[in-house]
């Protein structure tokens, strides 16, 4: 497996995510995602799993911006842009991903 976690450092469901796999004794990458962002591809990837819409943090200060761009593509630039809008953790397994605290779909992957 090569797990990456993109996360918030204040994000409870991050931290949990990373002792899950911990616990589990299974090797992550921890991506500090305000720091570092997603690139397009990885973006692209985790978004052609999961969709769009999931991805968005509706509660993220400023996030209520998005509501009002009409096209996808718009939203994705945004997104990309500004990091913080995107909820968090987003796990990613190759072309396995999940947005959120999501153990039940993690186990499959062992």
């Amino acid at each position: 497996m090569n797990i990456q976690i993109f996360g918030k450092p204040k994000c409870f469901d991050t931290k949990k995510a990373e002792r899950y796999f911990k616990e589990r004794r299974v090797k992550f990458q921890a991506i500090a995602l305000l720091e570092k962002g997603m690139s397009r591809g990885e973006f692209n990837s985790v978004k052609s799993v999961v969709g769009l819409e999931a991805m968005i943090d509706s509660g993220a200060r400023g996030a209520e911006i998005l509501k009002y761009l009409a096209y996808d593509a718009d939203k994705e630039e945004k997104l990309l842009e500004n990091p913080q809008f995107l909820k968090t953790p987003i796990v990613r397994n190759g072309r396995q991903a999940t947005v959120g605290y999501c153990p039940e779909v993690w186990a499959t992957w062992e």
